[in-house]
């Protein structure tokens, strides 16, 4: 089941706050006491939220961190390893961004990157690089998700599917030890998978926090990515996996 725009919004608070009341959510989106308990319910239902008395909290290990969350989440990292991969790309080329925090501190770092031409979903990407002049940004059409400013589902795919690009840039929300790349969203899924299949070079931006969780959806394998560009050393057994798949892995640092 698809959520709906206000069930979206519960969830980003509930994962950001911790807990949500069923009072405050009535007051907040100007609604009924009884639609806010359906909406829960619902949510409840399809294993985002567990009810409480009064109110819900997220499901451990269930779903997603907020947005705002992720994004504090290891900055330092996420800006050493968003040079680095920066720094990879040169200038002359073309790519595609898609959705993640990393991935927007990667558009940070090619402020400075002249003559590129950057295909993205992601509005906060394109925000960013517009302050760029030397920079052609295409935004993706699709629904926008308002948690993080995300375009997803079949418009977007299908936008995708026009272009032929030298680098892809994305990110993860999971990395799991025999190296599939995981997501919690099957439309970003499906938006990911298409950028893969139309890139020359796919670059993967996953700070070491992404092998410490899980996710449900699969995306790829570290078998179809170029470069991975991390701030900790994989796992030997991994390490020896993309060595054989001839996965380069970039450590900025460790």
């Amino acid at each position: 089941m698809a959520l709906s725009f206000r069930q979206s919004e519960i969830l980003d608070i509930a994962r950001l706050e911790g807990r949500v009341m069923v009072d405050d959510l009535a007051q907040k989106f100007d609604v009924t006491l009884q639609t806010i308990r359906r909406d829960l319910s619902e949510l409840a239902d399809m294993g985002h939220l567990d009810r409480v008395h009064g109110g819900a909290v997220p499901r451990t290990g269930a779903a997603n961190l907020g947005y705002e969350q992720r994004r504090r989440m290891n900055q330092d990292g996420k800006v050493a390893i968003a040079r680095a991969c920066a720094a990879a790309i040169p200038e002359n080329c073309s790519l595609i961004m898609n959705l993640g925090t990393t991935t927007e501190a990667v558009a940070q770092e090619l402020l400075t990157h002249s003559n590129i031409t950057v295909v993205t979903n992601n509005m906060n990407v394109a925000n960013t690089l517009a302050a760029n002049p030397g920079c052609e940004i295409m935004v993706a059409g699709g629904a926008l998700r308002r948690s993080d400013g995300g375009l997803v589902g079949e418009l977007t795919t299908q936008f995708f599917e026009q272009f032929k690009v030298d680098y892809a840039v994305i990110g993860a929300s999971a990395l799991d030890h025999d190296g599939d790349i995981l997501d919690f969203d099957l439309a970003e899924v499906r938006v990911s998978k298409t950028i893969i299949r139309q890139s020359r070079k796919v670059f993967l931006v996953c700070d070491a926090s992404k092998l410490d969780r899980s996710a449900p959806a699969r995306l790829a394998s570290l078998a179809e990515i170029d470069t991975l560009f991390t701030d900790r050393a994989l796992p030997p057994d991994l390490a020896r996996r993309c060595a054989d798949w001839g996965t380069k892995v970039t450590i900025v640092r460790e």
